[in-house]
């Protein structure tokens, strides 16, 4: 997307869908790490190659739990038993590995605490002064945690995590049926809105669901691979759309 046209699609934006790990906050990392830990193990048992910093952004970041699980198992030629949603986390089927993971995540989380991106509430916080929606879509069913984790509890009126996802039975990402759900939460059609994405598979759904703008934040993914994967720009903070976007409205009047 050209520059003219990047300023002419800020312009136009009624709304912000925001994927969370990542975005507004670093829990990506905490992601990664739990995965890492789950992986490196149930690899190593199985005689399997060694887990990689890799295999996180190929198979696991930014997809619904049980299904990074599937794919990460896949890559390696490992077949488990799907198991139960609810499975025991010492369970060794997709969902019982699935729930370890989740454990591992929110241990990390509770020793730990998260601090939000300056930069990501520094456009929320612009969002707000010229009266642009903000929703927080993401696959994680951790989303309110984290969000009270970082001081945000409250902050975000609409939320379409794991948790209603799964209630309304939509597929995740790279699916782009939770960000139309954003959408439709906020009563306004996916051209009016922007997605942003840190994850291949986010910013692939975003391209998949006729949205106005396809914002990537490379956090580690590489502009180029979210360039490809469908994102319009690629930014390294948030903090960068602050001024264009300002700029935008104002020629817009």
């Amino acid at each position: 997307m050209t520059a003219a046209k990047t300023q002419q699609a800020l312009g136009s934006i009624r709304a912000f869908l925001l994927d969370l790990d990542g975005v507004i906050t670093p829990t990506a990392e905490v992601h990664e790490r739990a995965w890492a830990d789950l992986f490196t193990r149930v690899f190593e048992e199985h005689g399997a190659a060694p887990y990689t910093d890799a295999d996180y952004f190929s198979y696991l970041d930014g997809k619904p739990r049980f299904v990074g699980v599937r794919d990460a198992l896949a890559s390696r030629g490992i077949a488990l038993p799907e198991g139960m949603p609810g499975d025991d986390p010492e369970f060794d089927t997709v969902c019982g590995l699935g729930n370890r993971k989740n454990a591992i995540f929110a241990r990390l989380l509770d020793e730990e605490g998260v601090t939000a991106y300056p930069g990501s509430l520094e456009l929320v916080a612009e969002a707000d002064a010229l009266g642009i929606e903000t929703a927080v879509v993401t696959s994680s069913r951790n989303g309110h945690r984290v969000l009270r984790a970082a001081g945000l509890e409250g902050r975000f009126e609409t939320i379409v995590d794991g948790v209603r996802a799964a209630e309304l039975e939509l597929p995740g990402k790279p699916a782009p049926d939770t960000y139309l759900q954003g959408a439709r939460e906020l009563d306004l059609p996916a051209s009016a809105c922007a997605v942003v994405e840190d994850a291949l598979s986010g910013v692939a759904a975003g391209a998949a669901g006729g949205f106005g703008l396809v914002i990537g934040v490379d956090r580690g993914a590489g502009a180029d691979e979210l360039l490809e994967a469908g994102a319009d720009i690629v930014v390294a903070d948030l903090a960068d759309l602050v001024r264009p976007l300002r700029e935008a409205r104002s020629s817009a009047g």
